[in-house]
């Protein structure tokens, strides 16, 4: 493989890596990136060991072929042949990987070196990446895929490294939701901080982001905890994990239903946290909400236009923030949960287990 660095000027952000549209655009928005293995000076190539999509991607993608495990794979592979990135064309967003770092530019600022197990903080759907095995080893069934290839990181990219007292694949599951459990203790704590102690409701609480979310509450002084989850199955699972205070089986796209659980359950909830991977919750997290309460949405399935004209009509004076994925410090923390919460922990490797 040539890898001498190309002479070409580059940017941290990735600019240099659009090719479509050309100079107008940044890596996550842009329709196509160029996924050469040559690193400019501030670069990192990994080489790539597993790639793990978002929820709500592999959700789209699973019901648009009814579970076809051969039709999802061939439209992953499409999608990143074609994009030179992972990023669905209907959500628009991509997930994360883990991989061994395989060259570093000698401006690279990113604390990496040759070598070095990391797991991507940045979505797949910005990030330059190539396919070399056609996912033969991946049958389309679940979210982690096992890959062949490269990826790209940028000056401005965030990775951590794999920690040594977890396996990659729980480290994997963990650190592709951390965004979450980081943005709800920081909310968390500045009611704390006001000597109030918060209801929280998590949507989704079963789930990946939605657990450490719970974990992250109760750790940074939620007065109550409501888990909220569309099935039997997942309600058994989540009491007897302990994680939160409160139970509720409920539609979160259901405006009246979803609110009236809610309250229930001692709601209004001073924090919702939307963690679920369908479309259509905005209104019914907006309506379980206390007035002055704070709503984060940190689901790719949102429509945050019905989140801001829900709002609107309901008359709800709500905080409503966009989980971005990034807080500072926030893989560390999300670790730290796993390790130090028994019940979070359990959950994850129940989930890791079943595949």
């Amino acid at each position: 493989m040539d890898t001498r660095q190309p002479t070409t000027p580059s940017s941290p952000v990735g600019v240099h890596r659009v090719l479509e549209p050309v100079g107008s655009s940044l890596p996550q928005a842009a329709r196509r990136l160029d996924t050469r293995p040559q690193v400019w000076p501030d670069e990192v190539r990994i080489d790539i060991e597993t790639l793990n999509l978002d929820a709500a991607s592999f959700r789209q993608l699973h019901d648009k072929h009814a579970g076809d495990g051969a039709a999802i794979r061939d439209e992953v592979l499409e999608i990143i042949a074609s994009r030179g990135k992972m990023q669905n064309p209907v959500t628009w967003s991509g997930g994360m990987l883990i991989g061994t770092v395989a060259d570093v530019g000698p401006e690279s600022t990113l604390g990496l070196q040759v070598g070095d197990r990391v797991a991507t903080l940045v979505s797949l759907s910005l990030t330059p990446l190539a396919i070399t095995d056609g996912l033969e080893r991946w049958d389309g069934s679940s979210e982690r895929i096992p890959a062949t290839g490269h990826a790209i990181l940028f000056g401005r990219t965030i990775a951590a490294k794999l920690p040594d007292d977890l396996s990659p694949e729980l480290a994997l599951m963990v650190m592709d939701v951390c965004g979450a459990p980081a943005l709800v203790s920081r909310v968390v704590t500045s009611y704390a901080a006001r000597g109030f102690a918060p209801t929280v409701a998590v949507l989704g609480s079963a789930g990946k982001s939605g657990s450490l979310s719970l974990a992250a509450a109760r750790q940074s002084g939620a007065g109550r905890t409501i888990g909220v989850v569309p099935f039997k199955a997942e309600a058994d699972l989540l009491t007897d994990s302990g994680l939160a205070d409160q139970v509720v089986i409920a539609d979160a796209r259901s405006p009246l239903g979803l609110s009236e659980a809610v309250a229930a359950a001692g709601g209004p909830a001073d924090v919702t946290v939307v963690c679920v991977d369908v479309p259509g919750c905005e209104q019914p997290a907006i309506l379980s909400t206390a007035e002055g309460g704070t709503v984060i949405f940190f689901s790719m399935a949102t429509n945050f236009a019905a989140a801001a004209l829900g709002a609107e009509g309901l008359a709800a004076d709500v905080t409503m923030l966009v989980g971005n994925g990034y807080v500072p410090g926030h893989a560390a923390l999300a670790l730290d949960l796993i390790r130090s919460d028994g019940a979070v922990r359990r959950l994850f490797e129940a989930r890791l287990a079943a595949g």
